[in-house]
């Protein structure tokens, strides 16, 4: 049935999400599925709530300190909607990491290219839909890889040899900023679980929180990519 003739609710509740990461970004992003009515959510984070992270990491809360992220999220995403389903994934994403031939769409809340490559690479694999996010200081940025094999991955963007940068307890990072590319990336997860709109496939949306600037690249397959053209 086409999916644009039946109720988001119920196209929905039919659904299995995998996100991964739930810090500043996976915090909205979980928050927002689950009050939707994906009707079943994977959980995947192999770290524990800390003090320092609350301010930008909502899904969590002092009374949760020290527990792990997967069992605090739990807590609050079932406070928000008991009928969902939840599972999880508590050890860290390593090189063998595949996805579940029943995940719908994954969601990359990660914050370092290690894990978005690999990532990346077993969606490939898979065929699955990638939403990617990631944000640092005062910007961020959102794409959706499909499982088409003429479209783009994670790889065809960025190197093996790309620098990791400065992490967000060095650097810093603006907490609502996640909150916003957080919120973005639920939007794209529910358009391509409905099949509804023009998800940003073969685009990627950088905002500037500083200037209040949003800009849109057009993404190129790289026939080089040792992922997906592989």
């Amino acid at each position: 049935m086409n999916n644009n003739h039946r109720s988001p609710k119920f196209i929905l509740d039919e659904k299995k999400v995998l996100i991964i990461g739930l810090g500043g970004l996976g915090s909205p992003v979980a928050m927002y599925l689950a009050a939707a009515g994906v009707g079943h959510l994977v959980l995947a984070d192999f770290d524990r709530v800390d003090l320092s992270n609350l301010q930008r990491q909502i899904v969590h809360d002092t009374t949760q300190i020290g527990q792990y992220k997967t069992i605090s999220a739990q807590t609050k995403l079932q406070a928000l909607n008991p009928d969902i389903e939840i599972s999880f994934i508590k050890d860290m994403i390593s090189e063998d990491f595949l996805i579940e031939d029943d995940i719908d769409v994954v969601v990359d809340c990660s914050d370092n290219f290690a894990t978005r490559f690999i990532i990346n690479a077993a969606c490939v694999h898979a065929g699955t839909p990638l939403v990617s996010g990631a944000a640092l200081r005062w910007g961020g940025q959102v794409a959706v890889f499909s499982s088409s094999p003429q479209s783009p991955c994670y790889r065809c963007l960025y190197s093996d040899n790309e620098d990791e940068g400065e992490a967000c307890s060095d650097a810093g990072i603006l907490a609502p900023l996640v909150g916003v590319i957080g919120s973005i990336q639920a939007v794209e997860v529910i358009k391509v679980l409905c099949g509804i709109g023009n998800p940003l496939s073969g685009r990627l949306l950088l905002f500037d929180a500083l200037s209040m600037q949003w800009r849109t690249l057009k993404l190129h397959k790289d026939p080089t990519c040792p992922i997906c053209s592989n």
